[in-house]
């Protein structure tokens, strides 16, 4: 692994001198380190309350042996990889333990049967430097520099050919399939693979591609909420791992954020994004739910007056949901005749509940979406490399500390996004564009906590 190492990190300093051919030269070890969960654990927090599941107890960093790339698959040398929800929901089991997806892929082809394991390495995003292609593998080689969507699809059906999250064999790589990217080495399809964005570190890098594709359809595609310039969009959790990316896309796109926080260093962050209407929810004491059966719609209202008052009288367009449970019924409530409730994640409680007379009478839709189809990904990931759209890292963790970041993300300790090293030995390294890092580093930096950023 060392020797990988040093070729990656002598790439970055002299790209001529590390040619494609000496990647696909390197030795591959027998086993690499990933951040796994064990089959035989996921009884371990059974009758606990979630918020009590500790994924430090779950998630243990362990050898594991290589896999070979089969057909259209590329095995990357991770430099740096994320936390997601998905990473909190794997390491609790919840709301399911992950080995029953894999158990469910296993069956469609012996390539397939490869992750159907007793364990399981997590990660849905990843950067860093392709080692070896499969067969069939063209767009891609041994030495490219990328980043990798989580989107996993077979692609032998017609019903994803229009839109490939419609594929009937679609998964979320490094949740429910294995080999993911919080590791030393993760296995993707090629299809997965997306220029890195050369004027950010490898960790910066790693950072967006799960939540900046999931916000970017559920806001801007068309198979989302299709915002326009002007709209008026509530966020929810908006300096959160999705709500920053949302926040972000719904300035750049010439639309007004209505961002709603927990803290007055979330407000600040928000305003530093660029955002001026902000609601602290904790600040203004809004109860939505006045005990675990009955919902306030006293509250509703409160909350639709406050946005008002921030819109110029005006109710939302849109609402980019994805607590869920929680502020569904507000939701619905508050979104304007006509408009748009798009939902995702649900990390409060998947069972929304709403006054279904506010939605029909009023006409608003609500809109499903989940992760992006490939060339969402690619656009959102192009809005990155152009420095219109940043990285929200805040903190970065070791591979060996992977349960601390996930139990930072699982108790809401973090802002943005929780980053993990894994082959890159210190934060700051990958650089290859420093005039266009040197025109955004103070957005890039924004989310940074309490340590001296890269420079």
């Amino acid at each position: 692994m060392d020797e990988i190492v040093s070729a990656v990190l002598a790439q970055d300093i002299s790209p001529q001198d590390v040619s494609p051919r000496d990647v696909a030269a390197l030795r591959l070890p027998a086993s690499y380190l990933g951040a796994v969960l064990r089959e035989e654990d996921v009884a371990m927090f059974e009758g606990m309350a979630s918020s009590d599941k500790d994924p430090r107890k779950s998630l243990q960093l362990r050898h594991v042996p290589v896999p070979q790339p089969a057909a259209g698959e590329a095995l990357v040398a991770v430099m740096a990889s994320s936390v997601n929800y998905n990473t909190v929901w794997s390491a609790i089991f919840e709301p399911l333990p992950t080995f029953s997806f894999l158990k469910r892929y296993a069956p469609l082809s012996p390539a397939a049967a490869r992750h159907d394991l007793p364990y399981h390495v997590i990660g849905s995003d990843l950067s860093g430097v392709v080692l070896r292609t499969g067969p069939g593998v063209n767009r891609w080689q041994p030495g490219d520099r990328v980043v990798a969507h989580c989107l996993s699809v077979e692609l032998e059906s017609a019903d994803g050919h229009g839109d490939t999250m419609l594929d009937p064999e679609q998964r979320i790589w490094g949740f429910e399939t294995n080999f993911g990217g919080l590791a030393q080495l993760a296995l993707v399809k090629s299809n997965q693979l997306m220029p890195k964005p050369e004027h950010l570190t490898w960790e910066e890098a790693a950072a967006p591609g799960l939540v900046n594709s999931t916000a970017y359809r559920q806001l801007v595609s068309r198979n989302g909420a299709g915002m326009k310039q002007g709209d008026n969009v509530l966020i929810w959790g908006a300096s959160g791992g999705l709500g920053s990316y949302a926040t972000q896309l719904a300035l750049a796109g010439g639309a007004n954020p209505i961002c709603v926080v927990s803290s007055p260093r979330k407000a600040e962050i928000c305003r530093a994004m660029g955002a001026e209407a902000i609601i602290d929810r904790s600040a203004e004491g809004y109860r939505f739910w006045k005990d675990e059966h009955h919902q306030d719609p006293r509250e509703w209202k409160r909350f639709g007056k406050r946005i008002r008052e921030l819109t110029g009288g005006e109710d939302v367009d849109i609402v980019f949901e994805h607590p869920g449970r929680e502020t569904f019924g507000a939701s619905v409530y508050v979104t304007r005749k006509g408009g748009t409730i798009v939902t995702c994640a649900s990390t409060s409680g998947y069972r929304h509940e709403y006054d279904n007379r506010y939605l029909w009478m009023s006409l608003k839709r609500i809109i499903g979406s989940h992760f992006a189809n490939y060339r969402e990904a690619w656009e959102a990931n192009r809005l990155i490399a152009k420095g219109k759209i940043h990285p929200t890292l805040s903190k970065v963790y070791p591979l060996a500390e992977t349960g601390q970041a996930a139990y930072d993300v699982h108790r809401n300790l973090h802002q943005g996004k929780v980053g993990v090293l894994c082959l890159a030995p210190e934060e700051g390294l990958g650089v290859r564009d420093p005039a266009l890092r040197a025109k955004h580093l103070a957005a890039i930096n924004r989310f940074r906590e309490g340590q001296a950023p890269p420079s």
